[in-house]
């Protein structure tokens, strides 16, 4: 009887023992949980706050972009301006000096901001590109054409109601671009469409003045 009360002891210390050693074991796993939740709830919370400013980052290095763009179409404007080709030839020189010096301290500063794409985005990039460059390297072949075709393609870019019609396989291309070709394609078309405007003012003017000309040498003879 006695051996019988020793061996239920024994067996039931054994069994308080093991379920200590459980317990334990199950609050060392949950406290290690816990701590890893926090640790990976800290990490992704700096994770998400770099993105923002690597998002921001990128924004800032495309607008700068943007600058560079602006600043070489307004030298180059000026340079072919009709003001500079009434001024003297010593002025235009000097002032055209200026310019090259102003363009070339622009062309020094490099900025690229990479767009991640696909194979789809990559290719349809290509083709509208090559679909832009065909009616720019036609340009002096028929300006009037040229500038109605551009418009026909802006038009399929911007989400405002066009003035005229809409290039739809223009449109359908460029939708398979990625979203910051789609904003580049379109700035380009913006470029070439105000280079084309003030072309259309210079070849206006120079024909007015010629028609002035024209009609002073006749007043003259008469």
């Amino acid at each position: 009887m006695a051996q019988a009360k020793i061996s239920a002891k024994a067996n039931e210390g054994a069994q308080q023992q093991q379920q200590q050693q459980s317990g334990g074991q199950l609050r060392g796993r949950f406290y290690r949980s816990t701590s890893m939740a926090d640790r990976s709830s800290r990490l992704l919370e700096n994770l998400d706050q770099l993105e923002l400013r690597v998002e921001a980052f990128r924004d800032a290095a495309s607008a700068m972009e943007q600058e560079k763009e602006i600043l070489l179409e307004m030298i180059h404007n000026i340079q072919n301006s009709q003001d500079m080709r009434h001024i003297s030839e010593g002025e235009r020189e000097e002032l055209n000096l200026t310019a090259n010096r102003l363009m070339g301290r622009t062309l020094t500063v490099e900025v690229s901001v990479e767009t991640i794409r696909n194979a789809q985005q990559q290719e349809s990039l290509l083709h509208a590109t090559k679909m832009i460059d065909e009616i720019v390297n036609k340009l002096l072949d028929d300006l009037e054409d040229a500038k109605i075709r551009l418009m026909s393609l802006y038009g399929a870019c911007t989400s405002d109601v066009p003035a005229g019609p809409i290039d739809q396989k223009f449109q359908s291309v460029v939708i398979g671009c990625a979203i910051e070709d789609q904003k580049k394609i379109k700035r380009r078309l913006e470029t070439l469409l105000r280079n084309l405007e003030n072309s259309e003012k210079s070849i206006m003017l120079l024909e007015h003045q010629k028609s002035s000309v024209r009609q002073s040498c006749n007043s003259k003879q008469d």
